[in-house]
């Protein structure tokens, strides 16, 4: 299939804006371009929006958006984790998606303003993903929400992390402490390997958003040493994917992570993981980002949304 048409225009204004390889541009400014670029669409009436500090740490504290829904609780309970390389994007950029989420799967979203690198690189955000999502749970009944019914879910980095959480929740290696026990993970485009030869690495390298260069950035920014990369809790593609909970994966046929998000999906469907995986054709990276100018975008989100929450 081709590209879908209002895919195309995206590519084509950013052709004409001719955005610089975020190498270029370094993290500040890419930063600023990604807070400028809210694209916010209508998705229903939510009960409440509230930012609050979590505590990660007796020193450390970060910021979360908490999305309440209409209604009687008490809801599922979904922590999101953001895209953007783990060093740009914000729950500011991601505010449309967690909205249409809350209103769609009627949950209690809470969105993690996890630390960015390169000022703070792996495991940084990983840790501060993880200790949100134990504090998201053990706070369940007072978000109105089941804490049996917890789901991690995040885009691109945000996918990385979130299947990450689920690694180290498994593992229950993180500090000793006790550990989020998660009943989904919701894995969008996500970033499961640091293998920039695959096939869709090579088809997709320029001309569709997420550049095969930008992937190299971003992993400078998060990883610079290439062995650490392999880390498992860094690339899970490379990890015992046993034991893990059920998990939606969406993919892009035009996406650089195509292939490692495909074969993610296909390592858990082996290890004996529950898999709902669809890859969406015409699509690039980021597409449910453009869910205000893409009507895949909204459907694809408001069809995994529906369903995760059964």
């Amino acid at each position: 299939m081709t590209v879908d048409a209002q895919v195309q225009m995206i590519i084509d204004g950013m052709a004409a804006s001719a955005v610089a390889e975020f190498s270029t541009l370094g993290h500040r400014a890419v930063r600023e371009m990604c807070e400028s670029m809210l694209l916010p669409f209508e998705a229903g009436p939510l009960a409440c929006v509230e930012d609050r500090i979590i505590p990660i740490s007796s020193q450390d504290h970060i910021a979360a958006r908490i999305y309440m829904p209409v209604g009687q609780g008490p809801f599922p309970l979904m922590v999101y984790f953001h895209g953007g390389g783990w060093s740009i994007g914000s729950i500011n950029t991601h505010d449309p998606i967690c909205r249409a989420l809350c209103v769609w799967a009627k949950a209690v979203v809470v969105s993690v303003q996890y630390r960015l690198a390169p000022e703070f690189p792996f495991p940084v955000p990983l840790e501060d993903c993880y200790q949100a999502t134990l504090w998201a749970q053990q706070h369940a009944k007072k978000l109105n929400a089941d804490a049996s019914h917890l789901i991690v879910a995040g885009d691109s980095a945000g996918g990385n992390l979130a299947a990450v959480v689920c690694l180290l929740s498994r593992d229950g290696k993180l500090k000793g402490q006790t550990v989020p026990i998660i009943s989904h993970q919701l894995l969008l485009y996500p970033i499961t390997d640091a293998n920039f030869e695959t096939k869709s690495y090579m088809e997709n390298a320029s001309g569709y958003v997420l550049r095969r260069s930008d992937m190299q950035w971003f992993w400078d920014q998060y990883i610079k040493s290439p062995s650490e990369r392999r880390n498992s809790y860094a690339s899970p593609l490379q990890a015992d994917l046993k034991n893990l909970p059920p998990a939606t994966v969406i993919t892009a046929q035009y996406d650089t992570l195509r292939d490692e998000g495909n074969a993610y999906a296909k390592k858990l469907q082996d290890a004996g993981v529950q898999v709902t995986h669809r890859e969406i054709p015409g699509m690039i990276h980021g597409f449910i980002g453009f869910a205000a100018l893409v009507d895949k975008g909204r459907d694809v989100l408001k069809e995994c949304a529906q369903a995760i929450t059964l």
